[in-house]
């Protein structure tokens, strides 16, 4: 059998119209970044923002059509809303793109200050014309925590889901968000699947694990689909995974972001008001070097970093109980010191950690009474007490208005 071509998704296309415009969507040009790839199909359909809440038959109808194709394996298409009046699906150049599948299409432009404020540090950037401008708070969440790395394959996101797992242990309401949008790993990590549910088609229901509430984009795409977007979709899908997601009343948000020091993450240092980020990195020199580039975006934004993890620090022989360090020892902690921040701890490179993250079953959500499960636990209570420090820092610093 040939293999799918680009051409042909197209021409299926073509037999689907959009009653609005009255024509088919290829014909009005609504139809962007088609992927086809081992027969697998992405695409974006391009609607008005006005409209995009309404356009879910026509995204399912698209997707139909191309399924329809023989040798189709799987077909993921996503609504994606422009700013104002466009007549196309076209959005302007630098434009507002919204996206994922169905995040909804409303209009960003609309202001978040009515929401219930959050109380968190570093709440505040400055602007071209040298005033300070406010960043507005998350509804229903009282801090934020970021878990970063400079480089990928260090355990970051192992990591976050068991600080987050940790913090919720020691008492506090936490939620998680996967901010990796190409590489979303916290759904199998936390053994969830599904797609989240929207009642209003404005607010999006998030999903729960262990008592946690979390949201991915690993939800609305397969798993094995690849997120094909421009960086103006992938920061549009961030924004609304943290504003227009239902939190709850959270104590703290742990952020699980992408790595390295690209769009997705200055872009949530900037328009996000974190309380503080932890950076994971493994005790090599060359994922050290990357940390400390990751360590000075945070500080450049104005960021508190909370201090650093030093991840697969060492291997013990589960026969023998000797202690190897295969990627070197200490450098995380001698790179804490060298940069004035907290060493927060060394977590071990064991294979229990990696057999419940694989098989969704965090370890300390599992065996919480594991010496690996501790070390998440004492990690997130320093955390914790960061978090308080960072808070408290903030509303001492806060002005106070009298009305008389």
């Amino acid at each position: 059998m040939a293999a799918i071509g680009e051409e042909q998704v197209r021409m299926a296309l073509k037999s689907v119209v959009d009653r609005d415009r009255g024509a088919d969507v290829i014909s009005a040009g609504m139809i962007s970044g088609v992927h086809v790839r081992g027969g697998h199909v992405a695409f974006a359909i391009e609607v008005r923002a006005e409209e995009g809440a309404q356009k879910e038959s026509l995204r399912k109808a698209c997707e139909k059509a191309v399924e329809a194709i023989p040798g189709v394996l799987s077909v993921s298409a996503v609504l994606t809303a422009t700013r104002g009046g466009a007549k196309g699906g076209n959005a302007p150049e630098g434009g507002h793109t919204h996206a994922p599948g169905h995040l909804h299409g409303h209009d960003h432009g609309h202001d978040h200050g009515s929401a219930k404020p959050s109380s968190v540090g570093a709440n505040s950037t400055p602007t071209t014309g040298g005033t300070v401008q406010k960043k507005p708070g998350i509804p229903g969440v009282r801090s934020l925590v970021a878990v970063a790395s400079g480089k990928g394959g260090v355990g970051k996101s192992t990591t976050a889901v068991n600080l987050a797992l940790g913090l919720k242990a020691i008492g506090l309401k936490v939620g998680l968000l996967d901010a990796d949008i190409y590489g979303p790993s916290i759904p199998r990590m936390l053994g969830v699947s599904g797609r989240p549910n929207s009642p209003d088609g404005r607010r999006i229901e998030p999903m729960r694990a262990y008592g946690m509430a979390c949201m991915s984009i690993g939800f609305m795409v397969g798993e094995e689909t690849p997120v094909i977007w421009r960086g103006p979709m992938v920061m549009s899908a961030l924004e609304q995974m943290l504003r227009d997601v239902a939190w709850e009343d959270l104590d703290v948000l742990v952020i699980d972001l992408p790595p390295g020091t690209g769009d997705a993450q200055l872009t949530l240092a900037q328009r996000a008001p974190l309380t503080g980020a932890v950076i994971v990195s493994t005790p090599q020199d060359i994922a050290l070097i990357d940390a400390r580039k990751g360590l000075a975006m945070f500080q450049k934004v104005d960021v508190p970093v909370f201090g650093i993890v030093e991840n697969m620090s060492y291997f013990l022989c589960p026969h023998c109980g000797e202690r190897s360090d295969i990627f070197g020892y200490g450098g995380a902690r001698l790179t804490a010191e060298k940069l004035g921040v907290e060493f927060l701890g060394e977590v071990p490179l064991h294979m229990s950690i990696r057999e419940t993250s694989d098989a969704g079953m965090p370890i300390v959500a599992t065996q919480p009474d594991s010496e690996q499960a501790r070390i998440y636990l004492t990690i997130a209570r320093r955390v914790s007490e960061k978090i308080s420090e960072s808070l408290g820092a903030a509303e001492r610093t806060a002005p106070t208005i009298v009305i008389q």
